[in-house]
This record gives structure tokens, C-alpha cells and sequence, in this order.
């Protein structure tokens, strides 16, 4: 026999908390009289793993926001105890609630209620307020975030592309704002997405073959036979750029704010477009230095004059050598007296960078960046922008404010003039110079990579009796170390955002250098992205490196849950003991256990993992979960 006995403790907390802590702790001494916990103070000198001791007793107490203002919450702490007739004993089941309706598209480090209850002095004219801002600990929504009302299944690759369902993302003022930009169409219950953008009303397929054709690219293919494989778009909108550049095997970062254009990020994930919630501010974009073949703004709304071209000079960081940037803009064809100022003093900056001009035709400009440093070090001496001091690493990201300087090139390869990279396909597989910088060898980093594969090949064998064919589009590696994960997916008809921890060694660089995508994280935080954009998430020792740092394994399972697809996957490859307390809360965030199983042994893991795969099941507000078989 089983009994569920559940214990809400609904506590105000003012803002020195002590209402708050009373029954909080009020709460912790009822559940040590049911024989969970303990009755000590913790200090035995021993240092406790926050996944417990592997009992199914041995669960953590969690607390739900329920509302905040600028100095106060609500918190609701819910005690779930199931009394086991088996065991003759209580144990404390973890149960999220569902958050308000209004947070069906929450993204906590970016959510503006938050900065005006924090009341965070931000400077709106550097674009701060788009910047990252996580919630600390007791501003956290810990509840499930629910779908849209009449949610459905996201349609199917390609389609996707040019189609979505209305329900899934329940805005259309795009539609109304950019009718004569084709940017998308209110259809009845779907959306429409014709190509076009604000400079390419008539569709993103010509204009990115004249790209090509000003470039003189053969063919006037964009991907220059290989060499031309990762975009930077920064103001992409509904990234119709990028998603027409991925039949020409290009694949593009498409980068945008959540600006007055709400939801253009969300649109592109749902419509299987690569794309990532960012901004030009005052911070590095999380990727490292030398990335990208080509930077793109069309009409992107960026001041790229301010202090001192420090916006120009991030993409320049970015920018590998010989990378072009093509600007399309009302600047770039000087037709007014502004206009041509502000050409005048970006032709300028621009040539006191090194760039020089590509070509120049139909409202476009394209600068190429040079090969090597030559450029740089004939500069008459006290020319503005300095180059960055020797001390400066242009691959550290995270949180680091961005300088107004020119990042050099490295001696090697500034003999080598260039990257070195093989063209693509080959640059998948092919051992990328920079693997110097991080003392990997060629030979470690193709073991790395025929590990991946078969491991890849055995995830997709335990997955095959529950995925139907092109259900899954959208997919996040949460510790890319090298990308051989995402390599290993070569043949299938997906992408995969690679996560790489901001603390470990800077490894995205070679992520890029394959020709992969992704971004510098730190699991502690939530990503930056909308809730349900991602079909499947790989978790390689991710909660292993958590427990490390002593972050709560239980928000990251709900920034988990919040970033899955409904009806998509996960995948957990790690310790026994983790494993097992993640299973506990399966139900509690209406995930079903596909498998589990032993994984092959590996030299980097002191111990044997294990693989967990979970599907996310299919719930609304209104109806609770369904079968999503």
C-alpha cells in the first residue's frame, strides 16, 4: 500500500527573509520527525554530494516561487511524502508546480520583470537591458513552464522552414509590422515564412547569390567550394537568412536581441533555424576569436560608430582571416546627408582596421579582413584602434567586457596567412591547427572522434523504436568538449548547439574550426534561449561537473525541462548514482524513461557510466500530461 501525504508551507518572505526562514525551517524539522533528514547541523566534517547517497529516501527540499515584487516573495515549499508499505517508511518525492500562464515563454536571464524588481541600473543606450541578467536563488520561478494553450507538435524539417503553427507562438504583430518586408504571413492556424527581410523583400535565395556573385564566387555559391562554412547574422530577424544559407551546406549563428521584434529567436527555433538570443552590448558575444567566414548585417539598426567602433571591432574578433562582412544598409549607398556622414566615418574605421573593400554594389558593401598582420604593424604608430595588449585572451568570453582594440593573429598564423582549415566536408574530420593551443594531439583528437561515433551510433540504436522520422531537428550538446558528438551526425538532417563550460578549457574554438556552432556557458545559469526549442539535449557528465561546483541539480533538470520540446528527448550519460536520482523525478516533470542502460567504458570517466534516455511527454495546463506516442 501506498500513501501520498502533501504538506504545503506558504511563507511571505520580506527583505530580511526571516518570516521566510522560520517557516522554512519549521518545514525541515516536520520532515526530520517523519525520518528524513537529520537532526544534526550538517558539520561532521564530511562533504555531502548534492545527488544524496543513492536511496531513493534520500531526496533535497525544494521551494517554488509563486510571485515577487522589488523587495518581496511569496515562496511555496512543497513537501510531497509517499508512505511505502514495502518499506514501512516516508520518503520526499520532489513535486514542481505549474508557473502562471503568463511565463509560458519565461527566459530567466533575460527577463525584463526582473531587471525592474531589481531595480538594476542599466545603461539602455549600450543595450545592458538585453544583456544577461540571471535571477539569484530566491528569485527563481522553480516550477514547470507550461505551453501555450492548443500547443502542438512542431511541423517537421523542411517544412518547418517555411511553415509553423500559430498556436505554438501566438504573435503575429510581425506579421502586420513587416507586411511589405515578407517576413512571414498570418495563415489561419499556421504561419507562413515567404524568405524575405527587410533588404531582401524578394527572398533571402537571391540575395544571398549576390553575396556570392559580388565575391565572385563560382557558381555563385555562397559556400566558395567549402571555404565559406560558418556566418555570424547579427539583427537577423527570423533568420530566413540563415535558413536558406543551409542548402548550400553554410550554416549561420543567427544572432538577435529580445527587442521591440519579440519572438523573431523563438520563430527561428520553431522554424529548425539555427539561432541564439543575444546583443551587441557591452559584453563579448560567447564565442571565441576567429570563428567566422562572414559577418552579416542587413539593416540591422547598429551604431557602429560608438565609442571608438567597439561593435566593429567584436565582429573583427570574430572574424577569421581573410572573413568578410557584408553590410546592407541605407549608410552603404549615401543618400542623404547623415547617411553620408556616418559612410564616411565607417569607410574610415573600417580602413584604419585593415579592412579593405571587396566590392561595393546594389546597396551592399562587403570588407574583407586581412590574412596576416602585416596590415597592422606598418600602421603609423599611435593610430586609433590600438592593437589589444599582449596579455589580452580574445578566446575568454564569459561575462568579459568587450575592448575597443584590434586583435592581432597569432604567429603562426600570421606566417601561415590564414586559418589553415580544410575546406568543408573535410573540415569536420580534418585536426585543426588550434588544437596546438590547447596541447591536444591529432591522434587524441580522432579517437575522440571514432569514440563519438560509436557512441553516437549506439544512442540512435536505443532511440530508434521511439523517434519517427524527422522528428528531431534542434539539438543541444550540453558539454561539446571537442564536437565530436555533433560530428557524428554528419548523415542526419539536424544541427547541434554546442555548450561548452565557461570554466574548462576553451574547447569551442575547435567546435569551429570543424565547422560546428555553438556557444560558452555555464550550466548554473539558464541558457539563453526561449522555452521548448530544443528536440533533444545530450548531457555527457553535465550533472558530474554540477555537483562540483555545488550548483542545484534540481533547477538545472527544470531549465531542462524548460528548453525540451514536448514529446522531445534526453539524453543522460553518467555515474550510477546520478542516474538513479534523476529517475526520481520523472514523474514530477512528466518524463517517461525510454531506456537505461550501461554505457562503454571510457578513459576520461574514473567510474562506469551509465545512459539514461527520457522523453518528455506531451501536457497542458488544462489537461495535464499525455501519451506522445
Amino acid at each position: 500500500m501506498v500513501v501520498c501525504l502533501c504538506l504545503l508551507f506558504l511563507y511571505f518572505s520580506g527583505s530580511n527573509g526571516q518570516a521566510g526562514s522560520a517557516a522554512l525551517e519549521y518545514g525541515t524539522k516536520f520532515s526530520r520527525s517523519l525520518g528524513w533528514g537529520s537532526d544534526g547541523d550538517g558539520d561532521d566534517g564530511s562533504e555531502e554530494s548534492i545527488f544524496g547517497t543513492g536511496d531513493v529516501n534520500d531526496v533535497k527540499l525544494k521551494s517554488f516561487p509563486v510571485s515577487s515584487g522589488p523587495a518581496t516573495s511569496w515562496l511555496l515549499t512543497v513537501y510531497t511524502y509517499i508512505y511505502d508499505d514495502n518499506s514501512k517508511g516516508f520518503f520526499f518525492c520532489f513535486a514542481p508546480k505549474v508557473c502562471d500562464d503568463r511565463h509560458s515563454e519565461l527566459i530567466p536571464c533575460l527577463d525584463r520583470n526582473l531587471i525592474y524588481q531589481m531595480r538594476l541600473k542599466l545603461d539602455l543606450n549600450l543595450m545592458e537591458h538585453y544583456e544577461r541578467h540571471c535571477p539569484p536563488p530566491e528569485r527563481r520561478f522553480n516550477c514547470l513552464i507550461p505551453p501555450p494553450h492548443g500547443y502542438k507538435v512542431p511541423i517537421k524539417w523542411p517544412k518547418s522552414r517555411d511553415i509553423v503553427w500559430k498556436a505554438n507562438i501566438p504573435h503575429t504583430h510581425l506579421a502586420k509590422e513587416k507586411s511589405d518586408q515578407n517576413w512571414m504571413i498570418d495563415a489561419g492556424e499556421k504561419i507562413k515564412f515567404p524568405g524575405g527581410g527587410t533588404h531582401f523583400h524578394h527572398g533571402a535565395d537571391k540575395y544571398i547569390s549576390s553575396i556570392a556573385n559580388m565575391l565572385n564566387f563560382k557558381d555563385n555559391i555562397i559556400n566558395n567550394e567549402g571555404m565559406l562554412r560558418t556566418v555570424l547574422d547579427v539583427g537577423c530577424g527570423v533568420a530566413s537568412f540563415g535558413g536558406y544559407l543551409l542548402s548550400s551546406n553554410v550554416i549561420a549563428m543567427s544572432l538577435a536581441p529580445n527587442d521591440v521584434h519579440q519572438n523573431q529567436i523563438q520563430f527561428a527555433l520553431e522554424r529548425g533555424i539555427p539561432a541564439y538570443l543575444g546583443v551587441l552590448g557591452t559584453k563579448r558575444l560567447p564565442y571565441p576569436s576567429r570563428s567566422f567566414e562572414l559577418a552579416h548585417c542587413s539593416r540591422c539598426r547598429i551604431d557602429w560608430l560608438q565609442r571608438d567602433g567597439i561593435l566593429m571591432l567584436e565582429l573583427d574578433r570574430l572574424l577569421r582571416p581573410g572573413g568578410y562582412f557584408a553590410y546592407s544598409s541605407p549608410e552603404a549607398y549615401a543618400q542623404d546627408e547623415e547617411d553620408r556622414r556616418i559612410w564616411k566615418e565607417m569607410s574610415s574605421l573600417a580602413e584604419r582596421m585593415c579592412w579593405k573593400i571587396a566590392e561595393k554594389k546594389n546597396q551592399t558593401v562587403i570588407w574583407v579582413k586581412p590574412l596576416n598582420n602585416d596590415c597592422y604593424r606598418s600602421r603609423p604608430r599611435g593610430t586609433n584602434p590600438p592593437l589589444c595588449k599582449s596579455g589580452d585572451d580574445p578566446d575568454s568570453v564569459w561575462g568579459v567586457t568587450m575592448e575597443a582594440c584590434i586583435t592581432p593573429y597569432p604567429e603562426q598564423m600570421h606566417r601561415d596567412g590564414g586559418s589553415g582549415l580544410a575546406p568543408w566536408p573535410a573540415r569536420l574530420t580534418t585536426p585543426p591547427p588550434r588544437l596546438a593551443d590547447l596541447y591536444v594531439t591529432a591522434d587524441t583528437f580522432e579517437k575522440d572522434t571514432e569514440m563519438w561515433q560509436q557512441r553516437v551510433d549506439n544512442y540512435w540504436n536505443l532511440l530508434r523504436p521511439k523517434v519517427k522520422p524527422e522528428s528531431i531537428r534542434n539539438i543541444m550538446d550540453m558539454k561539446a568538449n571537442f564536437g565530436s558528438f555533433a560530428a557524428a551526425l554528419k548523415e542526419k538532417d539536424v544541427w547541434v548547439m554546442n555548450a561548452v563550460s565557461h570554466d574548462g578549457p576553451n574547447t569551442l574554438k575547435i567546435i569551429y574550426d570543424r565547422g560546428l556552432i555553438g556557444s560558452t556557458h555555464d550550466w548554473c545559469e539558464a541558457f539563453s534561449t526561449y522555452p521548448r526549442t530544443y528536440d533533444l539535449l545530450h548531457a555527457w557528465t553535465v550533472f558530474t561537473d554540477l555537483e562540483k561546483r555545488g550548483c542545484s541539480a534540481e533547477d538545472l533538470l527544470l531549465e531542462m525541462d524548460r528548453i525540451l520540446r514536448p514529446t522531445g528527448f534526453i539524453i543522460v550519460r553518467d555515474k550510477a548514482p546520478i542516474i538513479v536520482f534523476i529517475k526520481k523525478y520523472l514523474n514530477a516533470l512528466h518524463w517517461e524513461a525510454v531506456t537505461v542502460v550501461d554505457g562503454e567504458s571510457s578513459p576520461e570517466s574514473e567510474e562506469n557510466e551509465m545512459i539514461l534516455i527520457i522523453r518528455k511527454k506531451l501536457w497542458l495546463p488544462e489537461a495535464g500530461s499525455q501519451d506522445s506516442t
